[in-house]
């Protein structure tokens, strides 16, 4: 969740076409990147790195616990790190190395002023509660440590505080004057609540990856909050089966490099080898554009690392609109198993991976991909627009 404060046309095993355009030369990656719309957490890659930290290289990131007058100090300091501190295994993971955290607790109770309920995370905290808390968790850190040798905070609360309820991320507004303390100004927290001891160290990733510029992928309205992407991406269902990110958010955050995506900007066709997205190397993604904010993104998926329990695997392929804001669909999975019965743990958009034979066509933008061929870790694919 963030807070600000933080808080697809389907056709399915169609016939092969009769007439095939002709094959496209390479293009660069650059003529598939897509522009942010929203001024905010988005699918963009011209993210600002003012408002947003750059995903690669080493955050620094203090961990602060805090208890309150009506919630006093219990458990354990190596036990709340132990439920965090995994997020930097994930993330050094999902990046190839390119992202590490390096988590430090303070290691002692800092005592806010105010009782946990009084924050209102229970009736959906505003920018400015919110800032508030961040604020005072970081002026009573500070008589005990430097706060500008870190990058961020996590500000955990005592297990004790039920009213802490969940896990939102501070993200700060230039605007305005914000968090100063000891001289810097604190730019990204994420304050960590009873969500936790669900979710585990992926909610610490998915938080984290706010402050990278990722939206949310569930959706904040409605009654099936995950009808977009089901459980294929961390910043949607962070228990889903399939959890790691998309090749498209591995793009957009330096974790694949534009040599590892196959980009068809125009008409034309291209045959692909596309390498799990789980695994380092190969090409990644192939993004078919099909506007000034839109594009089909094709990509492999494989049941290893992150996924191993993933409920189908083959090809994902994925609407990306980077004019929609977090929580409204920027990112839509194509189901091409609709008919699927989900077993058990499995939703039906879990089941959305093509296999060799299987087509997608929209016939409202020209685009079709064809799944070919299927390696241990890798699917070939043609991808074409007319």
């Amino acid at each position: 969740m963030r807070l600000r404060t933080l808080t697809a046309a389907v056709a399915l095993a169609l016939p092969l076409a009769t007439a095939v355009p002709a094959a496209a030369a390479p293009a660069p990656a650059a003529g598939c990147a897509l522009p942010g719309r929203t001024g905010w957490t988005d699918e963009g890659h011209d993210t600002d790195r003012t408002q947003f930290q750059r995903a690669v290289g080493t955050k620094r990131v203090l961990m602060l616990h805090v208890d309150f007058p009506d919630a006093p100090a219990t458990g354990e300091f190596a036990d709340y790190y132990r439920q965090l501190a995994p997020a930097a295994d994930w993330l050094k993971e999902a990046s190839d190395g390119r992202t590490r955290l390096e988590i430090t607790p303070l290691n002692r109770w800092l005592h806010m002023p105010q009782d946990s309920a009084s924050y209102g995370f229970d009736r959906g905290i505003t920018f400015e509660q919110h800032e508030l808390y961040v604020r005072q968790a970081a002026e009573a850190a500070a008589p005990y440590t430097d706060l500008a040798r870190y990058d961020m905070v996590y500000v955990v609360p005592t297990r004790s505080a039920a009213a802490i309820s969940f896990s939102p991320t501070y993200l700060y507004d230039p605007a305005t004057a914000g968090i100063v303390v000891d001289g810097k100004r604190l730019k990204w927290a994420v304050t960590f609540g009873q969500d936790m001891y669900r979710w585990g160290p992926k909610v610490a990733a998915h938080e984290t990856g706010h402050t990278f510029g990722l939206p949310d992928l569930y959706a904040f309205a409605g009654t099936d909050y995950h009808r977009f992407v089901g459980g294929w991406d961390l910043m949607g269902l962070i228990s889903g089966p399939s959890p790691e990110q998309l090749g498209w958010e591995r793009w957009k955050l330096g974790w694949i490099d534009d040599r590892q995506v196959a980009c068809l900007p125009a008409a034309g066709t291209r045959t692909v080898r596309l390498g799990a997205v789980e695994r380092p190397g190969g090409t990644k993604i192939a993004v078919i554009r099909t506007g000034e904010t839109t594009a089909y993104v094709v990509e492999s998926r494989r049941a290893v690392g992150g996924d191993a329990g993933a409920c189908s695997t083959g090809v994902l392929v994925y609407k990306v609109d980077s004019a929609v804001p977090t929580g409204e669909g920027p990112i839509q999975v194509v189901n091409g198993n609709p008919g699927a019965t989900p077993p058990a743990g499995c939703t039906p958009l879990d089941l959305a991976a093509y296999g060799p034979g299987q087509s997608f066509d929209d016939p409202a933008t020209g685009v079709r991909i064809d799944v070919l061929r299927r390696d241990r870790f890798a699917d070939t694919v043609t991808v074409s627009r007319r």
